[in-house]
């Protein structure tokens, strides 16, 4: 079942579909097995759905990542986002966005 919003109306909120979210908490799940990450939010907003991770509840969180459809024929649909609140990638896809991320969690592994 799908809620499809009417012609000319913006949807109430922005969400994550099954495949996004999966590939998110794959990502959150192993980064938590190597001990770095131990929280998460998820914010739903009328613009953007936000997804923080944190190393510690208390904290700001490290990295966010953001699904914004209005950038999606300008910057791109996906934003990763660091703890300063400096931009580190867009894109189009989630999988090249998430690779920083991916990187930093090969390394974490390795130590």
């Amino acid at each position: 079942m799908s809620v499809v919003p009417f012609p000319g109306r913006n949807p109430i909120q922005v969400g994550y579909d099954r495949a996004e979210l999966t590939r998110i908490l794959d990502l959150y799940g192993r980064m938590v097995a190597a001990g770095h990450w131990r929280d998460y939010a998820i914010d739903l907003r009328a613009d953007a759905a936000v997804f923080s991770a944190f190393r510690r509840a208390a904290e700001r969180p490290e990295f966010r990542i953001e699904k914004r459809p209005a950038l999606r024929n300008r910057q791109g649909l996906w934003a990763l986002i660091g703890e300063g609140g400096q931009v580190l990638k867009r894109g189009d896809d989630l999988g090249p966005v998430l690779a920083p991320v991916e990187r930093r969690l090969m390394k974490l592994v390795g130590e």
